[in-house]
């Protein structure tokens, strides 16, 4: 037999895990609709935090988190590697982090921002992020329109390659039936006037 202690702790306990603050949030559900998702997608870029995580709103603010985000060992170590590698080195870590808690797929005001500006991939809004900010660490000139068009060349010229390598899966030819003698009216010939010879006067 249970002792009132006991069975006052085992009430409690019972209450509380029925309790809503205890509850379990539903499991994210992706939308079942490209409306559904264009709603939730216009309800995400109006607001300043997701999940509670803040959302930079532009690239100078952007640039500011990561600052506020990294320490000062990190930062000398990103500002270390060479340009041409710093999104390869820092993708993995660094970029999926931004993709992940700046919610790049399903939309935030940062990724709203950067699709404005050109940069319509996640990945490649990592990576123009990375860049950017290993610029500014480097005391460089960011030279957004420039890092924008070299995105967007990049993404041209790697379609471009994918549909030469590209497998035809179905191809269908058509071909135009010959005219049949039977459902084609012959041609007719026009009748011609009636030939008029001429008599010079006085025969």
């Amino acid at each position: 037999m249970l002792s009132a202690a006991r069975l006052l702790w085992l009430i409690i306990a019972v209450f509380s895990a029925a309790s809503p603050a205890r509850a379990q949030k539903e499991p994210y559900r992706p939308a079942d609709t490209e409306e559904e998702f264009e709603r939730r997608y216009r309800e995400r870029i109006t607001k300043d935090r997701l999940n509670g995580v803040y959302i930079p709103k532009n690239l100078d603010d952007a640039i500011a988190q990561l600052y506020k985000l990294t320490d000062e060992d990190l930062r000398w170590r990103i500002r270390s590697i060479p340009e041409d590698s710093a999104c390869l080195r820092l993708h993995s870590r660094l970029g999926q982090w931004m993709i992940v808690n700046w919610g790049f797929y399903e939309g935030s005001r940062l990724s709203h921002y950067l699709r404005s500006a050109g940069v319509t991939y996640p990945d490649d809004m990592a990576d123009f992020l990375t860049l950017a900010f290993h610029r500014h660490l480097n005391n460089r000139p960011i030279e957004l329109r420039q890092l924008v068009t070299y995105f967007k060349e990049k993404r041209k010229k790697e379609w471009q390659e994918r549909l030469k390598k590209g497998e035809v899966i179905y191809q269908e030819v058509r071909k135009r039936p010959r005219p049949d003698s039977a459902t084609v009216a012959p041609a007719t010939a026009l009748p011609m006037p009636p030939a008029t010879r001429s008599t010079p006067k006085g025969q």
